[in-house]
């Protein structure tokens, strides 16, 4: 039996960014197949208690940096942990990502980690469709075709976005296995001792 792991995400977020390529690399491992579901944190966090960046605490918001800071020499991941274009608008880049669909889970994991890698690595707006186009090149997928289409995937991105309500997400990254749910890149030990039972 296959098993398959739900991928809850926005790819604005620097921790989804931290553990994408460690999750792809354990999915091959334990041949899991990743459901590829970015959702809107813009209407998880107003009802799971959760607070945009901007509106935390000044402690939080330092401690994150320096979390940031510690995780990105952890993993050596380039990583800019205040790029230029942060926070971003990232539904434009989470609904190109729900398009390339058709192309399968692993166009839409490297589209992921394209548009993740340009935000966090590059300092570039994923927000802006010149820059989306680009990336998606760079993954592989026809960047201007694949914008054209996004417009076609805002219902199953609502829907991704309600499913992971009901499934009582509340952070970016989580993985969804089976009823257990691993909240945040620092879990994937855990999501991995679990794959491996």
């Amino acid at each position: 039996m296959t098993k398959r792991v739900d991928y809850y995400f926005s790819p604005s977020s620097p921790w989804t960014y931290l553990g994408h390529d460690r999750f792809a690399d354990i999915a091959r491992r334990y041949a899991v197949e990743i459901a590829v579901k970015p959702v809107d944190y813009g209407v998880i966090f107003p009802q799971s208690g959760g607070l945009p960046l901007g509106k935390r605490a000044p402690q939080r918001q330092a401690y994150r940096l320096m979390e940031l800071r510690r995780w990105k020499e952890h993993v050596g991941v380039p990583l800019n942990v205040q790029p230029k274009f942060f926070p971003v608008d990232a539904n434009p880049a989470a609904l190109a990502i729900v398009a390339a669909a058709p192309s399968g889970a692993e166009a839409q994991m490297r589209l992921a980690g394209a548009f993740m890698h340009a935000l966090w690595a590059e300092e570039q707006n994923i927000a802006d469709a010149a820059t989306l186009s680009t990336a998606a090149a760079a993954a592989g997928l026809e960047g201007d075709k694949l914008l054209a289409n996004v417009s076609a995937a805002k219902a199953q991105y609502d829907a991704y976005t309600q499913e992971a309500l009901a499934r009582g997400v509340f952070g970016a990254p989580t993985y969804a296995y089976g009823d257990e749910l691993f909240w945040g890149q620092d879990r994937l030990d855990f999501l991995k001792r679990a794959l491996a039972k």
